[in-house]
């Protein structure tokens, strides 16, 4: 299973149907329904990210984040993937203020190894994941148009992959399933309102 190729070609997909849903709802938001977002979490790891929040009701959002990472490091170490995880939000109170939780999906391509975290160091894996899950979170007002944003989340995904003995070569170990449980959404957000 080769994903190098698949990347570029997945992001792009991702990209213009998460776009095509913005032009789509567009037409039919108010003031402060739309929200553009970075997760800090992603950019302290040179993962390339933005993140879309769509009112839909007085108390309910959709958020559309994507994420790519297509960097290699020193020492052939990398963290390469994309990744599409939406996630319908309840706001408490009103939305994009205070407490919420949310339900999430995810999908996700990867090409990850060499990296001293997570058990990486000795081996390479590539393949893909996908699974859902439940998040908490807060967000706290700046001004009329900043805000900042905590959420934390757990869940489930479904890891498909091959499994190498190095970061860079040799033959493939063997193709390999696993069952996750445990947390799949970790963030801390600037936001920008943008009507």
């Amino acid at each position: 299973m080769k994903t190098e190729n698949c990347i570029t070609v997945g992001w792009i997909k991702k990209t213009v149907v998460a776009f095509a849903m913005l032009t789509f709802f567009s037409p039919f938001t108010k003031s402060q329904d739309v929200a553009l977002k970075s997760n800090l979490l992603y950019d302290a790891t040179t993962t390339l990210n933005l993140g879309l929040e769509i009112g839909l009701a007085p108390k309910w959002t959709l958020e559309l984040p994507v994420n790519y990472n297509p960097w290699e490091f020193s020492k052939n170490r990398k963290l390469k993937h994309w990744a599409i995880q939406p996630e319908a939000r309840y706001w408490f109170c009103q939305r994009f203020m205070g407490h919420f939780m949310g339900l999430h999906a995810h999908v996700a391509g990867y090409n990850v190894g060499g990296l001293k975290m997570f058990g990486l160091n000795e081996h390479r894996y590539e393949g893909y994941l996908y699974g859902a899950g439940i998040s908490y979170g807060y967000q706290w007002i700046l001004n009329k148009r900043w805000s900042i944003e905590a959420t934390v989340g757990v869940g489930y995904a479904y890891l498909d992959h091959a499994k190498y003995p190095c970061e860079k070569c040799a033959e493939k170990i063997g193709d390999f399933t696993k069952n996750y449980f445990g947390p799949t959404k970790a963030g801390i957000s600037l936001i920008y309102i943008i009507k």
